[in-house]
């Protein structure tokens, strides 16, 4: 049986694939400010500007390919069962083979309905546009995790941090709740470790090994201290 490993990945991981990281040291999110186009009232305001927003990310999610972090997850498939607890809303995780991935923070290729969210559909291509109905004939809205919002699948990936035997951080500062909160649930005995150029603080965590590399070397190392333990 295999040894259970979960991880916890954020936006250092799709950054060397090319798509920028959340936001850009001005606070602002690819020229936006996050509060125009990344919540509730955002959408109310200007649905257009919001679905605009997504479908340009959706177009360059489209355009960039996954790096040799994303591909050193799927591989590790082989040796363990990985799960794949995500912030990101892109799917290189998916393209690159992994086939149990988590989306915390939903989804760039879904849309679901602003009546009844229930209802989700995926997204051909890259765009999502005004006049975009579901079932019930309300607009579409990207599925996505906005500020203020729920994040439905919290719960899900906390049972699988619970049970894991072996838990890896990649590409995350650990300041976005309810996700930086998942390592609070992995057994103290778990081995776990923290990859990302710059680390993040983390307190007294036991069995901890921090990796000060960008996701995809980081990775290497990560991938052979866990091959000498499958």
């Amino acid at each position: 049986m295999k040894k259970k490993l979960v991880v916890l990945s954020g936006a250092g991981i799709s950054a060397e694939s090319g798509i920028p990281t959340f936001r850009d040291s001005d606070g602002l999110w690819e020229g936006h400010n996050v509060m125009d186009v990344a919540t509730p009232e955002g959408w109310q305001r200007n649905p257009a500007l919001v679905l605009d927003f997504y479908n340009q990310r959706r177009k360059r999610a489209l355009e960039v390919k996954p790096n040799r972090g994303h591909e050193i997850l799927a591989e590790l498939e082989n040796y363990f069962d990985v799960t794949v607890v995500t912030q990101n809303v892109d799917d290189l995780h998916e393209r690159a083979g992994s086939s149990h991935v988590i989306h915390l923070h939903g989804s760039l290729f879904e849309s679901r309905s602003t009546k009844d969210e229930t209802l989700v559909y995926p997204i051909r291509g890259w765009e999502l546009n005004l006049g975009d109905v579901c079932a019930k004939g309300s607009q579409l809205r990207p599925n996505i995790v906005w500020f203020g919002e729920m994040v439905p699948l919290m719960e899900v990936a906390a049972d699988h941090a619970a049970n894991a035997d072996f838990f890896v951080v990649v590409g995350t500062s650990m300041v976005v709740y309810p996700a930086a909160g998942l390592i609070s649930y992995v057994p103290h005995d778990a081995l776990k470790f923290v990859v990302d150029p710059k680390l993040p603080e983390m307190g007294n965590i036991p069995s901890l090994q921090m990796v000060a590399e960008k996701a995809s070397t980081g990775m290497e190392k990560v991938k052979q201290a866990l091959m000498g333990l499958a």
